[in-house]
């Protein structure tokens, strides 16, 4: 009866770009982008200096800079222009002379100043780095941000599998809140439902916030529309204990008016169904496992493992 029409939309960070020296979640999200950008939370910086480039005139470096900063804003990584503070993770760069041109280099620095990986970029004449063109600038940053993004993630791969307590070591543990605004017994029979649904994907559901890594929480619209029909709109979000919403999964459908009155019976378990896959990727991409699973594949030349 419930067709699934938007799922999994979401995520957007899980970056935080911490000054205590924790690795980010790097920012590759994938379905909903109108989701994507209504669970974005708010996330620290990613620091960018002007390159150490003394062939380049003071103001291209700086611009260098903003507009690295604005292509890894467009892959969703919150990066920012500025000198960086002890406390920051910062991409810093350099010129080499290589072969008759001038190659940026690439190093992302952890708040200790020790590099974490680095990448090239595209190469250009030194009269071109000279000059500076915003034109050059513009097709250096668009060439090095998908670059620094696979970088990114890699590294966060690397620091999670080396820690015991990452959520890439264990499994994730949510607090799936009673579902509200269905009618008849939706609430409680959703709830149940998509807890054991969860519970199957190896997620450790619990009642209450102690501990937990991620809130699910499910909220029921039933609108009136035309011809004696419903239209049921069922929102399950995921966010962080700090209140960040992560990711949404989305579910409607128009139903004959008072179909769901009283009793919801096997809708309830399409319904979840339906919904703990959709939560399921979410948590999986915010816990990282999904960047990891497709890391591994690309490494060994595989397709990456199909999303629910």
């Amino acid at each position: 009866m419930f067709n699934r029409l938007l799922s999994a939309a979401a995520l957007l960070c899980a970056l935080g770009l911490a000054g205590c020296g924790d690795f980010p979640t790097p920012f590759k999200n994938r379905p909903g982008a109108e989701a994507e950008r209504l669970s974005q939370p708010t996330a620290p910086l990613l620091v960018i200096a002007p390159p150490d480039a003394p062939s380049m005139p003071p103001d291209a470096r700086q611009a260098l800079a903003e507009a690295l900063a604005k292509a890894l804003q467009e892959h969703e990584v919150p990066a920012q222009a500025k000198r960086p503070t002890a406390a920051e993770w910062r991409l810093v760069s350099r010129l080499e002379a290589r072969d008759g041109t001038m190659v940026p280099l690439f190093s992302i620095e952890d708040p200790a100043g020790k590099s974490q990986g680095s990448a090239e970029g595209a190469p250009a004449s030194a009269d071109a780095w000279a000059v500076g063109s915003p034109d050059l600038l513009k097709r250096v940053a668009a060439d090095a941000a998908p670059k620094l993004l696979d970088l990114l993630t890699s590294i966060r791969i690397t620091r999670d599998r080396a820690n015991p307590n990452s959520l890439l070591n264990r499994p994730a543990r949510a607090m799936v809140a009673e579902v509200t605004g269905a009618p008849g017994d939706g609430n409680s029979a959703l709830t149940r439902n998509v807890r054991e649904r969860l519970k199957a994907y190896g997620v450790m559901v619990q009642i209450d916030k102690t501990g937990a890594d991620f809130l699910v929480k499910g909220e029921v619209t039933v609108t009136p529309t035309a011809n004696h029909q419903e239209r049921v709109e069922i929102v399950w979000s995921v966010s962080v204990p700090s209140g960040d919403e992560r990711g949404k999964v989305v579910q409607l459908n128009e139903i004959p008016a008072g179909t769901l009155s009283r009793y919801w019976g096997d809708v309830a378990v399409v319904v979840a169904t339906e919904a703990a896959g959709g939560l399921h990727d979410v948590i999986d991409r915010q816990s990282g496992r999904t960047d990891a699973a497709e890391a591994a594949a690309k490494a060994a030349g595989k397709q990456p493992p199909a999303a629910h």
